[in-house]
């Protein structure tokens, strides 16, 4: 589970999927996504091969948006192995934050504290801020992995250079989930 859908994440998500031999849903992308729960979870069980890859997003909407409804609904379905999350950091208004076990700062070291949008670290050890985040703490993934703002960060993770930010997010998830020892 990825936690942007805009345009930059697309094209990120895609290509990190194309890497690790996976399959990314893009019919999850947009702001929010233009299908529902079990819609995706369809999409998601359809896929011709595993990692699936999908991209969650409620444009910014305070408490619990369409993107963290279907976040939960996918992550609880019964046929879903959810394998962790990429938390992605925002410069949200509303102050919305969530617990991550580690995260990838824009120069791709590993961190304790959190990073901002833009990837850089921030004071706060083991949170993020962010807008699609507020349900994460209740959903139970094995791996929590927050990073800036996919595609972006200042052109650190630019489609352009392989979007090597959100490429490692995704597979320290696939490492730390034991998915690699399969």
């Amino acid at each position: 589970m990825i936690t942007d859908g805009d345009e930059y994440a697309k094209r990120a998500v895609e290509h990190a999927a194309k890497e690790i031999g996976g399959r990314c849903i893009s019919a999850s992308y947009g702001n929010p996504a233009k299908v529902d729960g079990p819609e995706l979870v369809k999409l998601i069980k359809s896929a011709a091969n595993d990692p699936v890859l999908v991209m969650f997003d409620d444009s910014g909407l305070v408490g619990e948006g369409a993107g963290e409804t279907m976040m939960k609904y996918v992550a609880e379905h019964d046929d879903i192995e959810l394998l962790g999350i990429v938390a992605v950091a925002s410069k949200t208004r509303q102050a919305e934050w969530t617990k991550v076990d580690v995260c990838i700062d824009r120069e791709g070291n590993l961190t304790e504290r959190g990073v901002d949008k833009f990837g850089l670290p921030e004071m706060d050890i083991g949170r993020i801020n962010g807008d699609t985040v507020y349900c994460i703490d209740s959903i139970d993934a094995p791996i929590v992995v927050g990073i800036g703002d996919i595609g972006k960060m200042a052109k650190y993770d630019d489609i352009k250079i392989g979007s090597p930010i959100t490429l490692s997010a995704v597979k320290l998830i696939l490492e730390r989930s034991g998915y690699l020892d399969r």
